[in-house]
């Protein structure tokens, strides 16, 4: 009893001692809709079977270009086509949203949007419980929740959306297995309760409707990833009858809180791909204060992110794209969060300049600007033009500036634009850069519309990329026992995994 007893304690220093360190055991985990909870690195793992009741055989990325007509791989001109991305960040100052909070104001956009990207920062208090103790996932699964709902109660139909039904009722695609030690740790990441919710299937939970075939028929939206890490919080959400081109989902978290790592500071980050395109949106949460010097703690997180944000390798497969193991290797780069970079001057002309609503006058002052333009941070990033007031820092539930306020309570900070969201790459077209007005918090949430360049696999043309009952070439081979057996033989046996 004595040794479990000590067994039991060594088990709990070792978790706590990951999550203060912020080491990385753990880190490539993710929640998903319709993914594999827990990323691993590991070269020994194939692929799940894409069907129950055992009449598949799954093909190893190595073997399944043998079973693909390649022949005109390069040969082929390079097929492209045009979606839009919703990209929002949102500091919520370390409060729970209840259920009635309405977030469909700030998700909508003049064009409807097929993937949305939202960030979170602070979605628990930045207190030394939360920090250094158990993550606290119950304000996660709330957000959750409130998105999902939001983007699937009556969904705006995005421009290119092709209504042929993505779901068969007489031949229904079967749902992926998922394994014993992904439910566990699905259940670690939700919460029992929420777990047991989803897993029954429980029509009071949102997120079980994922499979329901009525819920396939619309142009709904699921849970691509999601990851928090102290108070960050990352969540992807992707047109349902878009989802099966997505692959080659990763995360790699990085903690620049006290000491350097923890993580009340830092980033998440998560690559996918998308066809042929890769992405990595990185959401952070930078160093805070508005003393002179400040701005170079923050540049140095920037700097420390991009070095140690690492992804595990993936099989190299002939014919098929090696997805980055860094962040400037995409092709594709969101950074949103709250960047923390404040004005270069708390002088008194502040109040005045903000009287007048002149924006350009500030943005003068705008530390990120000028640490940008010096060529200290972010070179060859972009933002698009800001013109909107200031989104940080507010006495709640109102809508003046602490700094334009006498209240003792609150510390006075010159008002900033903190809350960004800049881009990299060819491809990205920023169709909007605005804020929202909600009162939730002490910062305004900030959102961009995307139109973003995606390129198709080699021999797929729009038409088939619209259409979701034609297969990805990025997705592993499943054939019928039987059908191509002879063929797998005569390649390799000991490769196949048959369920």
């Amino acid at each position: 009893m004595k040794t479990e007893s000590i067994q039991h304690s060594k088990g709990s220093w070792s978790k706590m001692k990951r999550k203060w360190l912020n080491l990385k055991k753990g880190a490539e985990g993710f929640h998903s809709d319709f993914f594999s909870v827990n990323v691993t690195p590991d070269r020994s793992e194939r692929r799940k079977s894409c069907s129950d009741d055992g009449r598949y055989a799954v093909v190893p990325e190595e073997l399944s270009e043998w079973l693909t007509n390649d022949d005109d791989i390069g040969r082929s001109r390079q097929e492209k086509v045009d979606l839009s991305m919703f990209v929002g960040t949102w500091n919520v100052g370390g409060n729970c949203p209840n259920k009635d909070l309405d977030v469909k104001d700030w998700l909508k956009t003049s064009s409807p949007a097929d993937m949305y990207v939202i960030g979170f920062q602070e979605i628990v208090p930045l207190n030394a419980g939360n920090v250094l103790g158990a993550e606290n996932k119950s304000p996660a699964v709330k957000w959750l929740s409130l998105i999902h709902e939001a983007l699937n109660t009556n969904p705006q139909l995005p421009h290119n959306y092709n209504p042929t039904p993505t779901f068969d009722h007489h031949q229904s695609a079967p749902k992926p297995r998922a394994s014993f030690s992904d439910l566990l740790s699905l259940e670690d990441e939700l919460g029992h309760e929420e777990f047991q919710r989803i897993f029954n299937n429980d029509v009071s939970s949102p997120l079980s409707e994922i499979n329901n075939p009525e819920t396939m028929l619309n142009p709904g939206f699921s849970l691509v990833a999601s990851k928090q890490m102290v108070g960050i919080f990352l969540c992807i959400f992707i047109r349902n009858d878009l989802r099966r081109y997505v692959s080659e989902l990763k995360v790699s978290c990085v903690g620049r809180g006290i000491m350097g790592y923890l993580g009340n500071k830092g980033s998440i980050s998560i690559s996918v791909t998308l066809h042929r395109t890769t992405f990595c949106f990185v959401c952070t949460h930078l160093a805070s204060g508005e003393k002179e010097g400040d701005e170079f703690k923050r540049n140095s997180d920037v700097t420390e992110i991009l070095k140690k944000t690492r992804f595990s390798r993936s099989f190299r497969t002939l014919g098929k794209l090696v997805p980055p193991s860094n962040i400037l290797g995409h092709e594709k780069i969101i950074w949103l969060g709250d960047l923390n970079y404040r004005l270069s001057s708390t002088s008194d002309d502040v109040h005045e300049i903000l009287q007048r609503n002149d924006w350009q006058a500030l943005l003068e002052k705008d530390q990120l600007k000028i640490e940008q333009k010096a060529g200290r941070i972010f070179k060859g990033w972009e933002e698009g033009e800001i013109c909107f007031a200031p989104t940080y820092k507010y006495v709640m539930n109102s809508d003046r500036y602490v700094a334009q306020t006498s209240t003792p309570k609150e510390k006075r900070r010159t008002p900033a634009w903190c809350d960004r969201i800049l881009w990299k790459g060819e491809g990205l077209k920023q169709m909007s850069y605005v804020r929202g007005e909600s009162k939730f918090s002490d910062h305004r949430p900030v959102n961009s519309l995307f139109s973003v360049q995606v390129n198709l696999p080699p021999n797929e043309n729009k038409d088939n990329f619209k259409d979701p009952n034609t297969r990805s070439s990025l997705l592993p081979v499943c054939v019928a026992k039987g059908q191509d057996q002879g063929l797998l033989i005569s390649k390799t046996t000991s490769c196949i995994e048959v369920h």
